[in-house]
């Protein structure tokens, strides 16, 4: 049996896989098993921040892979402590919990603000609101979380003390904020509900809220962070500072890695103990290996080309007849056009491009690093599919 044949024999079919099989790539270039080029433009979904077999990554991780690949969290690893310590450092916040995915950092984020409730007030404080089209992740929790109807089904019965209240209607949300709620969770650019940028003054009245009422603001960063949105952490673009931040995806560079970053209120809200939190993988030493030299080079060079490029994109597309809109911040873009979105991502597929689709727009995450003429040569692509 090919490839094809074993995956739909013994994988379960939780993916609508695309017909290509990746053999090779780097950079923003992918070679299919058939020798066929692509450009890239999804970064597997956000998460090949420097592009494919980066170097400076590869090398990061084969080092460590030569010293030791894994230790349990009962032991000290360098490569740990010092990822958390540039978190930390470049955030304003004061300790970091290590998972392995964004769902994780997510559910650590929920348990953290729980408990910090649960010590301060007691039973019965804690629900945790978060906004209509967010997405949180696929664990129960996460996805409970998520304020998509289309995600709760099935599952039954999901976890309870989850509420949900509209983007920007300041008014609901000072009403959803009531006396049963330990947290606010928040994405800043919805990416899974259709890339949906959160306006400054909505999130700041919501920070305001959080403060007066002593509910802990989360943000959720995991698609958003680590240069995707053209600052470090999109929460800097907001004027906030959030209690809790999650991050995951780009931060691994291409290996599993999430990170919980607890702000002063909820720094010494974990401690060990068979109430706390814990994790056979987090912070594994290989992952954080990688993760320190992604962290590195996101410098103010780097950011400065990642909204270069997002403004390149904007004015390249936004002059094409079939573009109807460009959403999003920085290499997190959202294009909507006169055409079907997942046709659209069919046919790019087809002549040679890899895009992805967020509800009824074309997704566009880009690596942060992907040279100019490449995104050109990927732009030129999808303007000839919107010319069809």
């Amino acid at each position: 049996m090919n490839t094809f044949e074993k995956d739909s024999a013994y994988i379960a079919h939780a993916y609508g896989r695309l017909p290509l099989e990746f053999a090779r790539a780097s950079g923003s270039e992918v070679f299919g098993s058939d020798g066929k080029r692509y450009i890239d433009l999804g970064s597997g979904i956000a998460v090949n921040a420097f592009g494919h077999c980066d170097p400076v990554w590869t090398a990061a991780v084969e080092k460590q892979l030569g010293a030791f690949a894994h230790t349990s969290n009962y032991y000290y690893s360098a490569p740990q402590a010092e990822l958390a310590e540039r978190l930390c450092a470049r955030t304003g916040l004061s300790r970091v919990f290590f998972s392995n995915s964004g769902a994780e950092a997510n559910e650590c984020a929920i348990k953290t603000a729980r408990k910090y409730s649960f010590d301060k007030y007691g039973p019965n404080r804690g629900t945790v609101v978060t906004l209509t089209g967010s997405f949180h992740g696929r664990t129960m929790a996460t996805l409970a979380a998520t304020g998509q109807d289309a995600f709760h089904h099935s599952f039954f019965p999901f976890p309870t003390g989850f509420a949900y209240t509209p983007p920007e209607d300041a008014g609901a949300l000072e009403k959803a904020l009531d006396g049963s709620v330990c947290a606010l969770l928040l994405e800043l650019v919805q990416g899974e509900g259709g890339v949906n940028v959160l306006s400054r003054d909505f999130v700041q009245t919501a920070a305001a809220l959080c403060a007066e009422r002593d509910i802990l603001l989360l943000i959720d960063e995991v698609q958003t962070g680590n240069g995707r949105s053209g600052t470090l952490y999109a929460f800097e673009q907001y004027g906030v500072a959030p209690d809790i931040v999650t991050t995951a995806k780009g931060l691994g560079g291409g290996l599993p890695i999430g990170a919980t970053l607890l702000g002063a209120k909820t720094a010494d809200t974990l401690v060990m103990g068979p109430s706390s939190h814990g994790s056979t993988f987090g912070g594994n030493p290989v992952c954080a290996a990688g993760a320190v030299s992604i962290l590195d080079r996101i410098d103010d060079a780097l950011l400065a080309g990642v909204r270069r490029k997002s403004a390149y994109i904007r004015e390249t597309l936004e002059k094409h007849p079939a573009v109807e809109a460009v959403d999003g911040l920085g290499l997190m873009l959202g294009v909507k056009t006169t055409h079907d979105a997942k046709a659209v991502c069919a046919r790019a597929l087809e002549k040679g491009l890899l895009v992805l689709t967020a509800k009824d727009k074309v997704r566009l995450l880009p690596a942060l690093n992907i040279p100019d003429a490449l995104l050109a040569e990927g732009l030129d692509i999808l303007q000839s599919i919107l010319d069809e």
